[in-house]
């Protein structure tokens, strides 16, 4: 008797733990984030294990995002921001060293610097780093544009 009520108990917990994983699935995980925007924002990101952090954002077109970059690796990395042209551009990481510009900035070790971007349309962008090895190690997020609802 008690081995089939514990059989009893098992098996309502597992569906009980179930059909809560179906009902979180359904609803695709917790809410978004509201968009930052449309006035100029800033945001800070942080570089920590060749990581971005955060490493998704969500803006509202038009929104102009001062990105400041703070490095807390031992090593060089940089900031490119926009559309597959301009990655396809840097994806060789051939170029050593980025002076600020919108969009493309390099930082050194222990450091920060700034660029900003203006989200001209809805869409999703990238931002990555392409020095050798660091964008296939995992260093790249997205920025979702999102319609203004103006």
């Amino acid at each position: 008797m008690k081995l089939l009520l514990r059989f009893g108990v098992a098996t309502a917990v597992a569906a009980a733990v179930t059909s809560a994983g179906y009902a979180v699935a359904e609803r695709g995980g917790p809410p978004a984030a509201p968009p930052l925007g449309p006035d100029p924002v800033t945001v800070v990101l942080d570089v920590e294990h060749s990581r971005f952090m955060p490493d998704h954002l969500r803006v509202v077109e038009g929104t102009e995002v001062r990105f400041v970059l703070r490095n807390e690796d031992p090593i060089n990395h940089e900031l490119i921001v926009g559309p597959p042209s301009v990655h396809a551009r840097h994806q060789n990481g051939t170029e050593a060293y980025h002076p600020p510009k919108p969009g493309e900035l390099s930082v050194g070790p222990d450091e920060q610097a700034v660029t900003s971007y203006v989200f001209d349309e809805p869409g999703t962008i990238e931002m990555a780093c392409h020095l050798p090895g660091h964008y296939a190690y995992g260093m790249h997020g997205e920025i979702e544009v999102v319609a203004s609802q103006s």
